[in-house]
């Protein structure tokens, strides 16, 4: 089960299209290291159509049964070298959400800014049974689309300065007011 975007319309979709091109023309897309041969080739327009006509849901089961990531990944270990490990499961959930989110949350800063919202605010876009402290210190909090937009643009893939979305399957989004 996915995330629930609260401001989800045609407008945001649209904002979402108009980011994932604006990091294809820059050659910024994010190419997940989980992703096979197979799924690096598809990411893009598979990743398109989701934020076009679908939801993270989707485009999960597109990762998971398109076979689009490795089953294996090298992980360092404490002693010291690199050991191969399986991909967690929940990887193509992960990945999905992860990438869908931040799209919408890009989306609807455009929104935002072309309506002179003044902010964003974060909220649980997923119950979580026990949530994170760090995710928990975040909802409620209040977000400049301005800054909130550069910052994902800036930090594609990897944790952002602001803090939000707070890492890998922390369920938080934001929404308008």
């Amino acid at each position: 089960m996915g995330l629930e975007y609260r401001d989800m319309g045609a407008d945001v979709r649209a904002n979402m299209v108009q980011e994932v091109t604006f990091d294809l023309d820059r050659g910024s897309l994010y190419p997940s290291q989980r992703l096979n041969e197979e799924g690096l080739r598809v990411w893009p327009d598979t990743l398109m159509e989701a934020v076009k006509n679908q939801t993270d849901s989707w485009l999960e089961s597109q990762i998971r049964d398109r076979r689009l990531l490795k089953s294996h990944e090298s992980r360092r270990k404490p002693t010291g070298g690199f050991t191969q490990a399986l991909i967690p499961h929940t990887a193509p959930q992960t990945l999905a959400e992860g990438e869908f989110n931040r799209f919408y949350i890009r989306g609807l800063c455009l929104k935002a800014l072309s309506e002179d919202i003044p902010y964003l605010i974060a909220y649980r876009a997923r119950y979580s049974e026990s949530p994170r402290r760090e995710s928990e210190a975040i909802i409620g909090k209040k977000f400049h689309p301005q800054q909130l937009l550069d910052d994902l643009r800036a930090s594609t893939g990897i944790d952002t300065v602001l803090g939000l979305p707070p890492g890998p399957n922390s369920g938080l989004s934001v929404a308008v007011p």
